[in-house]
């Protein structure tokens, strides 16, 4: 109790800033529809957010050694109250799309801060059960704000106003606690090509993640919107694919330390093949139907990234781990670009199921690279701990970063 008490600021502000940024996503998508936008103009919002989000990621620890971790995620939030509001004062796409990347790098910035702070003031005493409290406040709070599109109409000026307020509220935890804020650290560096080298199949599977999981939750809303769910129901089907995903992280992380993890993420990602198939095919699906997809498709699509993650630290020295966090985070940003504005194409020239398709083809290529680096690489025998991953800043390998010893390759 005292340690969440301790925290509880920067939970509180986690809450509020996980409301905004999980709902503007669905909303943005349904308006950009009633608004007349294109499906692949709809997808270019979402992939305009993560691009932004990439570049906050990028910028917040810079800001944060030049003005403080405070007044960073001040400005940070600030940043994300003005791109929910000017939302309804011009409807175009590119307009809205730059308006996403302001909202996408907003919500980076702000994560990193947190993430930051966090691991500043954890102890290894502490550090698993602040992480356990971070993971369930941030997909408690995602849930909820999924669910929110039930309320929240689209293409209003109300909607947006609220969500700006979410995001503005989000400041006030942390301009009033009484916890001094830590001193910024130096700067990580990004050596994807390192991580490449290292774990070719951890790379493929944390870019296919990025494939995944951003294309559904930014177009998602789309899908359920053209197989005839009502806002409420969106809501739903959004929400339950969160919900299977952190149901699935138990299992997948059991899995994973007792075989192989090359074969649980094989078949992780066959399993995925096999739902989003069958979900791309259904004819005429029944909300109940598209709602139990919904929840498969998170349970078995949602671990591959922290199953990928886990894959690669096996092979990492302990002096890389942290730099090993921050390069996935950029071979999957670079994948949540790309996806949204790709499903939304495909959704507008083949129909709602193409989006599935697209990603049971991603998988499909996962689970053939995978099979072939098991015929030039032996597993390793010393594993790193399984843990879910939040896909949030390049520092949160800080934060995770635990003694590990030197893996035999």
């Amino acid at each position: 109790m005292r340690l969440t008490i301790s925290f509880a600021a920067l939970f509180i502000s986690v809450i509020f800033l996980q409301l905004h940024s999980g709902a503007m996503g669905p909303l943005d998508a349904l308006s950009g529809v009633q608004e007349g936008f294109t499906q692949t103009q709809v997808g270019l919002l979402g992939s305009a957010h993560f691009a932004g989000f990439f570049i906050g990621c990028w910028w917040a620890p810079r800001l944060m050694g030049t003005a403080g971790h405070i007044r960073a995620f001040a400005a940070f939030a600030a940043t994300g109250t003005i791109g929910a509001l000017a939302h309804p004062l011009y409807i175009d796409p590119l307009a809205w799309s730059l308006l996403r990347m302001l909202t996408g790098l907003a919500v980076a910035g702000c994560y990193t801060v947190v993430e930051a702070w966090l691991q500043a003031k954890v102890t290894n005493e502490t550090r698993g059960r602040t992480l356990g409290i971070y993971r369930f406040v941030d997909l408690a709070a995602s849930l909820a704000a999924q669910l929110l599109i039930g309320v929240l109409e689209p293409a209003s000026y109300v909607s947006y106003n609220i969500l700006a307020i979410l995001c503005c509220a989000a400041i006030l935890p942390l301009m009033l606690t009484s916890s001094k804020p830590p001193t910024p650290q130096g700067v990580l560096r990004l050596r994807p090509l390192k991580a490449i080298l290292l774990s070719p199949l951890g790379v493929a599977g944390v870019i296919v993640a990025g494939v995944t999981m951003p294309a559904f939750r930014m177009v998602g809303a789309v899908y359920g919107q053209e197989v005839g769910l009502r806002p409420e129901q969106i809501g739903i089907f959004l929400a339950v694919a969160i919900l299977g995903g952190a149901i699935a992280q138990f299992p997948a992380g059991w899995l994973a330390d007792k075989f192989d993890r090359r074969w649980v993420l094989i078949g992780t990602s066959l399993c995925s093949i096999i739902v989003c198939a069958i979900t791309a095919t259904l004819s005429e699906p029944t909300q109940s139907s598209v709602f139990l997809m919904g929840f498969l498709f998170g349970i078995f699509t949602m671990p591959v990234f922290s199953l990928s993650a886990a894959h690669a630290n096996d092979f990492a020295d302990p002096d890389f781990v942290v730099e090993l966090s921050a390069a996935l985070m950029f071979l999957y940003g670079i994948g949540a670009i790309a996806s949204p504005l790709m499903a939304s194409y495909l959704i507008q020239n083949y129909g709602p199921g193409a989006m599935f398709g697209m990603i049971s083809v991603a998988h499909l290529g996962l689970v053939l690279f995978g099979l072939f680096r098991m015929t030039v690489r032996d597993t390793n025998e010393t594993r790193s701990a399984y843990a879910y991953l939040p896909r949030t800043t390049f520092i949160l390998g800080r934060l995770m970063a635990r003694r590990r010893k030197s893996p035999k390759d």
